[in-house]
């Protein structure tokens, strides 16, 4: 039997400028919670069963077990309550945490988005945040690309061709639609962060334990900013 901890202090729940709004007041998120996983019984790395505890449990991270890591409600503007799959996007799911009210990108638009981004397989691990990229102000630099151009992972161009200006998104990515390379952006500009987190997402060993369906799980907070035609 695998047994889950979650483990967050009371003040911190009940604190209401948590992830999404400090995203939006530009102020630093606090860590997300850690997850611990025990067994009752050490496991070898190389056994069967070890490969499938860990399989179990992260597709339970994955897909049942998110709203642990959601650390802040949907707004009242919030058109859903809930994650929902996003249509003919290979099975990503979203959450709107506050719904836009401006346009509507379509491919080819330059767009403009502030993003938080975590790895599930290392229980939630911060890998980037443009909002750790600032300008000579101190402002936060927002990250630029064209929709549909194929130069961003799959699942980011799915969660920000439905949204609208003004709007932020939660995103959870399944491997087949976020990184197949090491060159596909957004790309973290921290050189350990990288390593860290392509080295856990191309793991030879673990892809080779047939870990492969979740090693490479992302959940990413999406703010769209503006659209240029």
């Amino acid at each position: 039997m695998v047994v889950v901890h979650c483990h967050a202090s009371s003040s911190y729940l009940q604190d209401p400028h948590h992830t999404a709004l400090h995203y939006l007041l530009r102020r630093a998120p606090p860590s997300p919670p850690i997850i611990y996983a025990t067994s009752p019984q050490p496991l070898s790395s190389s056994s069967p069963s070890a490969a499938s505890t860990r399989r179990t449990l992260l597709v339970s991270i994955a897909t049942t077990s998110f709203s642990s890591l959601i650390l802040s409600p949907p707004s009242k503007s919030a058109t859903n309550t809930e994650f929902f799959d996003l249509p003919n996007s290979g099975g990503v799911k979203a959450l709107d945490l506050r719904a836009g009210t401006g346009a509507t990108p379509v491919d080819g638009d330059q767009v403009a988005i502030h993003y938080y981004g975590r790895l599930a397989a290392k229980q939630g691990w911060r890998f980037d945040s443009t909002y750790d990229h600032k300008d000579s102000t101190g402002e936060p630099i927002p990250f630029v690309f064209t929709l549909g151009s194929g130069k961003v992972i799959s699942g980011i161009d799915s969660a920000v061709r439905s949204m609208q200006v003004g709007g932020t998104r939660r995103v959870i990515i399944p491997p087949s639609q976020g990184y197949q390379n090491t060159s596909q952006e957004p790309i973290p500009p921290n050189f350990f962060d990288r390593q860290r987190l392509f080295t856990t997402i191309f793991n030879p060993t673990r892809l080779g334990n047939g870990e492969g369906s979740t090693l490479g799980t992302l959940i990413f907070d999406i703010e769209l900013i503006s659209i240029r035609h």
